[in-house]
């Protein structure tokens, strides 16, 4: 045995890490990243701004500037309080540290999957509660297995990955107001759905709002942020490592969330896009499209590997699914630019004959 094997966590031995596809030379539609990079006219004055960071300098460890920023962008009212993290993934770890050990993490499934890993990572139980067949919550039975299991943390995405569509929100309400669980709406796809829960923090103590700038064109900046009530933040604040959002994001960030026409913009375009890429999809019999509220869809196709393999054969990477997995017969692929969208569509053309 060697000394990692002697040394490491057993429980950690047998978690598979997070792994992400090889995506080189690739078209790459599987990740919900943005197509939209820096605005060719604002790249000169970018590249300005980022030079005049003092890299020999610990960043701001309030990221002051760039809360600001970001309350701009999001219309984050006054009374509410952001903690920034280095991605929405820490932020989740976060909230997992401010649980005791063996607490118990709820989600929903199929959803997010590292809810389930953090809660490993940090030594809580987690138990998912299985979405019905539309993709939605069975309210009912939700608030009963939340009620006997009574958990310390319930993640909600909203809208949901890997499904795309937003679950109704009164019952999303119901859960909240019927539990003693801080609920967390994961809110990775605000800048596409139709409404958003960052209203609802001043009605209910035990909610918080997750955030992301990556779905918005900005996936390599690594940042996200948790809204929620001063006192809440505050006291999750403790938990936060010093200095987590470096000097280079904080400087990336700040000077291109202000572009919010353009940001806004983009996202219309991606919306569109949506629609056209689920009609043109719905047109072929092999595939069942699912609505979605978010920058991509997932699609159903009893050929679903075959046809995830024949599309990285013609250079385009869409999300797959593994045989064990409930969802082993669906893809799921980011909405891009229409150029890119025209080349999936034509690549699922030539497959389907």
């Amino acid at each position: 045995m060697t000394f990692i094997e002697k040394w490491l966590r057993s429980d950690i031995k047998n978690i598979n890490a997070y792994h992400v596809p090889e995506s080189k030379n690739l078209l790459k539609l599987d990740a919900m990243e943005s197509p939209f990079g820096v605005p060719s006219n604002l790249k000169e004055e970018f590249l300005e701004y980022i030079a005049k960071a003092e890299v020999n300098r610990y960043p701001d460890a309030a990221s002051a500037q760039l809360k600001e920023t970001l309350r701009v962008l999001m219309e984050i009212p006054g009374e509410f309080e952001m903690l920034l993290g280095n991605g929405s993934d820490e932020l989740i770890q976060l909230l997992a540290l401010a649980c005791n050990e063996g607490d118990l993490i709820m989600s929903f499934e199929p959803s997010f999957v590292m809810y389930e890993m953090v809660s490993k990572y940090a030594h809580l139980r987690y138990q998912g509660i299985k979405l019905d067949s539309n993709f939605d919550i069975n309210l009912s039975e939700s608030i009963e297995a939340i009620n006997s299991k009574k958990p310390k943390l319930i993640f909600i995405a909203y809208p949901n990955n890997p499904t795309g569509n937003a679950f109704d929100y009164d019952a999303i309400i119901e859960i909240i107001r019927t539990t003693d669980a801080l609920v967390v709406l994961d809110e990775a796809y605000y800048a596409y759905s139709d409404r958003s829960f960052l209203s609802e923090i001043s009605n209910f103590s035990n909610l918080v709002v997750l955030r992301t700038i990556s779905k918005i064109g900005f996936a390599g900046l690594r940042l996200g942020l948790l809204i929620g009530s001063k006192e809440t933040i505050a006291q999750l604040n403790k938990l936060r490592l010093p200095y987590n959002i470096n000097i280079l994001t904080q400087a990336s960030a700040n000077f291109l969330l202000q572009d919010k026409q353009g940001i806004v913009k983009n996202a219309e375009i991606l919306t569109n896009e949506r629609q056209r890429l689920f009609e043109e999809l719905s047109f072929f019999s092999q595939l069942k499209v699912f609505p979605s509220q978010t920058n991509f869809l997932l699609v159903h196709c009893d050929d679903a590997q075959s046809l995830h393999s024949s599309l990285i054969e013609n250079g385009i990477l869409v999300k797959g699914f593994s045989l064990d997995s409930e969802l082993s017969n669906f893809i799921r692929i980011s909405v891009s630019e229409p150029i890119e969208n025209n080349a999936l569509l034509a690549a699922i053309k030539e497959y389907y004959g």
